[in-house]
This record gives structure tokens, sequence and C-alpha cells, in this order.
């Protein structure tokens, strides 16, 4: 995500070469980040919150993913707040955007309400997470497009792209959906002495099928049964497309576990939060406007950019060592005043 936001924002646009083999794969690449942090989002609050329940502690943990999700989605709005240009009496709805944040808040929100309704039974919850990852994508033709003028904008900036959002509930919630799929497995089989090579040869088997042949079973679907939006999802399909590129490198990062388990990578692992608050406001120039994106722009030779990536990758993952305590604050303090509004 770091080197990727960086390097988009900005690589001159005359490096931007589609043929250029290097630049085509890293295009490629990048563009499995967010349905990668999506997928393992879904994946991680769920395992949490399954676990939660053999611990016996299921409605606080319940509790804490919804405040959660709240928090992330008043992060997210707040860092798109142009403070000086209010200041100056200048108020524009792009703020009201949604991004990553609102997003991932939105859907852990859902999926403890989903976890509720189906009375914290994990093989209904399974079931239930399978069946809308697969409805969320196979139906993307039919709201790619979405525009939604009728309703207040608040709300419509979650489905429709049409004002500026850059992520919107569907399709992203899918990927969330998925990783929770996920978590009923790790869940079930874990303490089975054949989980893991077993996990990982179908992470490899289902991710390749998905990236090479899912094209062509939608086709074939499309041929057998004649519903034209089969033949719209074999035409774009990146969603199951990317979702196989996830489950490869799920495949290749759970199998090499043992050898990447370094105390640094697992303390950067616990500060995802802070490295995107921290990279969105040095790139976008949250609350004054001003950042690299406005500072530098598209400029920077191809050199130049990849030098400056690892750099800022360092940077920010550094300050997020010590930005990190704001957010037990920060949580602790939503905790506090939501009790006290229940003890009222």
């Amino acid at each position: 995500m770091l080197q990727g936001h960086f390097i988009d924002t900005l690589l001159d646009v005359s490096h931007r070469d589609e043929s250029n083999m290097i630049y085509k794969c890293w295009k490629y690449f990048r563009g499995i980040t967010a349905p990668t942090f999506f997928t393992i989002s879904g994946l991680i609050f769920s395992y949490l919150l399954i676990k939660a329940k053999q611990k016996g502690n299921a409605k606080k943990r319940m509790r804490k993913g919804m405040v959660r999700g709240l928090m992330l989605i008043g992060i997210g709005y707040l860092l798109r707040i142009p403070i000086f240009e209010w200041f100056l009496g200048k108020f524009r709805t792009y703020f009201l955007v949604i991004d990553v944040l609102q997003c991932i808040g939105l859907s852990l929100i859902l999926i403890v309400a989903i976890y509720r309704m189906t009375c914290k039974k994990t093989l209904l919850f399974s079931v239930l997470m399978l069946i809308f990852g697969i409805t969320i994508f196979t139906t993307a033709p039919l709201y790619r497009f979405l525009e939604l003028d009728n309703i207040p904008l608040f709300f419509s900036n979650y489905l429709s792209r049409s004002n500026g959002s850059i992520f919107t509930i569907i399709p992203w919630f899918g990927y969330i959906c998925f990783g929770a799929f996920i978590s009923t497995l790790f869940y079930r089989y874990l303490e089975r002495p054949r989980f893991k090579p077993a996990i990982v040869f179908g992470f490899l088997v289902v991710g390749v099928l998905l990236i090479h042949k899912s094209s062509w079973l939608f086709m074939k679907l499309y041929y057998w049964l004649d519903v034209t939006l089969f033949k719209e999802v074999a035409n774009f399909n990146y969603l199951y497309t990317r979702l196989g590129n996830v489950l490869v490198l799920f495949a290749i990062f759970y199998l090499f576990e043992t050898y990447i388990k370094l105390p640094l990578i697992l303390r950067i692992g616990q500060k995802t939060l802070s490295i995107y608050v921290i990279h969105f406001i040095i790139i976008y120039g949250s609350f004054t406007g001003l950042g690299l994106q406005q500072l530098i722009g598209k400029t920077l030779a191809p050199w130049q950019a990849i030098i400056g990536a690892l750099l800022f990758l360092a940077s920010v993952c550094f300050m997020s060592f010590y930005y990190g305590k704001t957010n037990v604050f920060l949580y602790t303090g939503i905790l506090k005043i939501i009790e006290r509004i229940k003890r009222i």
C-alpha cells in the first residue's frame, strides 16, 4: 500500500508506459493491495469474533467490533476534512466521499450484525458469508455504474462512485465476506494435523482457478443458461481474478509463516491503522491540503520514485510505532463515552 500510493501519486506521467514490463507488473501487483486488505480484515475480525464465543465473551467482542467500526468510519471522514478551507468559509461535499476506512468500518458493523442474526451459529454464519460474497461479486455489473441522485449524498456515496467515492460497500464488502468465510475454516479445522498443507493447497488451487478459469466458467454458464449477467461478469472479471490473487498470496505467506514471524514485521502488522493514517496525511495532505501530492505532484523519475518509496515506507513505519499510542487513547475514550451514555 505504501509504495503503491507513493509511486502512483508521484511518478511522472511520461513513465507510465503500459508496454513496459516492469511498470505493467508493478501496476498489476498494486491492484492486489486493496483486495488483500479487505479480505484479511474480514478474516481476522471474524476469527476473533468466533473465538470470543468459545471463550464466553462474544458480547464484549461484538461491542468492541461495533465501536471499532464506528471509529474507522469517523477517522475516514476526519482525514478528508479540509480544515483551512472551512476556516475560509469554503465548504465542499468532497469530504463525504467514501474511502477504505469507512468501507471497512461499515463492513465490520455488518459482520457483527449478521453474526448476531445467525445466533452465533458458526456453520450458518459461514454459509451466509460465502453466499453473500458470491452474490455481491456476481451481480457487480448491475450496480457498477449505479447513480443515486435522489438519495442524500451521505448515504449514496456508500453505494455509488458517481460523486467521487474511491471505495463503495459493494463490491468491497464481498472481499470481507470471503475473508469471514475463510476464518470459519481456520476456526473449525485449525487443530487438525494436516490442516496447514491442506489449506495451502486449497488456496493455491482455488486461487489459480479463479485467476485463469473463472471468466471461462461464467461464459460457459452464459451459453448454458442464456443469462446475460454471466457474460458481463466474464467480460469484466476483476473481482474473482483479484480474489484468486489474494488466495495465492495467502498460500505463500501461510506456507512460509515460520520464516516471516520476525518481531519487527509482527510489530508493523499491529500498526496498520496508524500506518494508514500517517501515510494518508503525508501523501494527500489531510487537514492542511498540503501533502506530497500537492507539493511534488507527478514529477518523479522511476529511480527517484523507487528510492523515495523505500524511504517513505521506513519513515511511516517508524512514526507509527509512536503514533500507535494515540489509537489506544482514542479507542479507550470512545468506550468510556459509550459506557457513560448507557448509564444515563
